[in-house]
């Protein structure tokens, strides 16, 4: 099925050059024919352990290209994991 290779394809680059992707929240294919994702990636998850804070989750949206290979992305925000629904 395309869209679980879409999703594969997105958490082997998040893992490689960001952090392991916590959940796929949205997946849709963009006007100009590519794919468009939002995931939640936990930030910096030892530090925050260490110091018995939160974790803390950062949303980003993802573009790919027709070939399902990741072209741009960008955080759009950062929460506590227990902020869900809350402004920061």
């Amino acid at each position: 099925m395309e869209i679980t290779e879409i999703m594969k394809s997105v958490k082997g680059f998040f893992e490689e050059h960001v952090a392991p992707v916590h959940k796929v929240t949205s997946v849709e294919m963009a006007e100009d024919e590519g794919w468009r994702l939002t995931v939640e990636v936990v930030e910096e998850k030892e530090y925050m352990k260490r110091y018995a804070k939160d974790e803390m989750l950062g949303t980003y949206d993802v573009l790919l290209n027709q070939d399902k290979e990741v072209i741009s992305f960008k955080r759009k925000d950062v929460r506590y994991r227990s902020a869900i629904g809350q402004e920061m």
